[in-house]
Formats: structure tokens, sequence, C-alpha cells
């Protein structure tokens, strides 16, 4: 068995694909919600608050990867368990800096597509990578992953 968490798509992967197929998508068919519902600055204020919360979360959470000595790529192998600093406070800060990046990016560009590709990517990046980095991460890490996937939220809202 390889020692990575056999992701289906790598994240940037995704990321990419969702820029490219909504900019082809708004070229193609253009919606333009996005243009009419948020004039010009204050779409820019917003796409750059969101890309910014975005870039909050990616930043800390690579650099505590690297800290750690560990790979923030989820199909090379987990080193080690990071669960401090962001890491504290939800599972998957870089895949929620991500989303919100894209977002940013969506409103930014007045990109409908790009803004409805994000949405839809957010099953595949759950399904296609979440889940399977948290089997991998329960096989390799055991109990310690178990207590620490039990006390922290996955995507950083709490549990009810």
């Amino acid at each position: 068995m390889p020692d990575n968490a056999g992701v289906l798509v790598p994240p940037p992967l995704i990321a990419a694909g969702v820029i490219v197929i909504g900019l082809l998508l708004d070229w193609v068919v253009p919606i333009n919600a996005l243009r009419a519902v948020l004039p010009t600055g204050p779409r820019m204020v917003v796409g750059i608050i969101v890309a910014a919360s975005g870039l909050a979360l990616l930043v800390p959470a690579m650099r505590s990867f690297r800290y750690a000595g560990t790979n923030p790529e989820p199909w090379k192998p987990s080193i080690s368990l990071v669960t401090v600093g962001i890491f504290a406070w939800m599972r998957n800060p870089m895949y929620v800096g991500g989303i919100l990046l894209l977002a940013g990016l969506a409103v930014l560009l007045a990109s409908d597509w790009i803004l409805v590709m994000t949405i839809l990517s957010t099953a595949v990046l759950h399904f296609g990578v979440v889940t399977r980095e948290e089997r991998y991460l329960e096989t390799k890490f055991g109990e310690v992953y178990r207590r620490y996937r039990e006390q922290v939220p996955r995507y950083g809202w709490p549990r009810r």
C-alpha cells in the first residue's frame, strides 16, 4: 500500500480546472450576474476581502507544514501530524483557504462561472481528497489522529 492519501485529483489541479473551465464558460455562455449585482468598486472590495481571507488560512497552514517537516501535498507521504496553529481550529485550512481564494478571484473577475465551478468543486475536494486523506491519516497515525479529529472540526465550523 502506498504511503499517501491516494487523492483522486491533486487540489492545485482542481483549482486550475475551476479557473480554466470557468473562464471558458464565461466566454462561451456569459451570465454577467456578478456585474449586475455588484458595481465594480464594491465588487473589488468584496473580492479582495474574500481572497485575502483565503490567503490568511493558506499561508500559515503551509508554514505549519513546512515547520513540522511534513509534506503539504496530499499525494506525498505525511511525515507528521500537524495539530498546532491554525490546525488547532480546523483540520483543513488549506482547502477552506483555497475555496475562499477561488471565490474571491471569481468576484474580482466578475466570473460567474468560476464562482459556480468553485461551488461544484467542493464536492470533488471533499470526496476525492479530504475523506481519502482522513482515512489515510487514521491508518497512519491511529489514536492520535482519532483524538484530533474528535476535537477539531473539519472545516472550522463547530459541530452540533
